[in-house]
């Protein structure tokens, strides 16, 4: 979540010590990581903020963030860990990611390869989430702006009648959450 434009990091006020810089797929920007934590409905279980400059796999690491999550978790290749594996292995919780691309290949079952193709449906809640719920802006005057306008755009989600969601039938034998 960028909460200004990268000309204007260096005289940015409002979040300074706070927010951080980042990178992602789109490059470098200032703000926030959303982490968020979907079930196959698209319905959110779990959300929380890191500045930008967070490990991806650190939120997960958080007891809190997984307390009451179970089954299979579905990530992106940010949050392959060998001991954070194993670590919510042991709660419950089987997470399946893409390797990446000077890895070795692991056995994977048909379902869960099935599965990392429709980890899509997080991208899809994503983009509802800054252009629906008006989640992404760069004129924040405070942090506690920045907090009630995230908050208020995750509780507006809720309430959208139509989400992305995943035909389960297949899946039905475990839970399946969506990272």
């Amino acid at each position: 979540m960028r909460v200004c434009k990268n000309q204007r990091i260096h005289c940015h006020k409002v979040f300074k010590g706070i927010a951080a810089r980042g990178k992602c797929s789109m490059g470098w920007f200032f703000g926030f990581k959303l982490h968020l934590i979907i079930n196959e409905k698209g319905e959110i279980l779990s959300f929380m903020f890191t500045p930008a400059d967070v490990d991806d796999r650190e939120p997960l690491k958080s007891m809190d963030f997984v307390k009451e999550i179970y089954g299979k978790l579905v990530a992106d290749k940010g949050y392959i860990s060998k001991e954070l594996f194993q670590e919510l292995f042991v709660d419950g919780i089987q997470l399946i990611t893409k390797v990446k691309n000077k890895m070795k290949n692991c056995l994977m079952s048909v379902s869960d390869k099935i599965l990392l193709r429709k980890r899509a449906v997080i991208e899809s809640v994503n983009d509802e989430l800054k252009n629906i719920a008006q989640l992404e802006h760069s004129r924040h005057r405070s942090f506690n702006n920045f907090i009630v306008n995230a908050v208020a755009a995750i509780a507006a989600y809720c309430f959208f009648p139509k989400k992305p969601s995943i035909s389960i039938e297949t899946y039905s034998d475990n839970q399946l959450t969506i990272f």
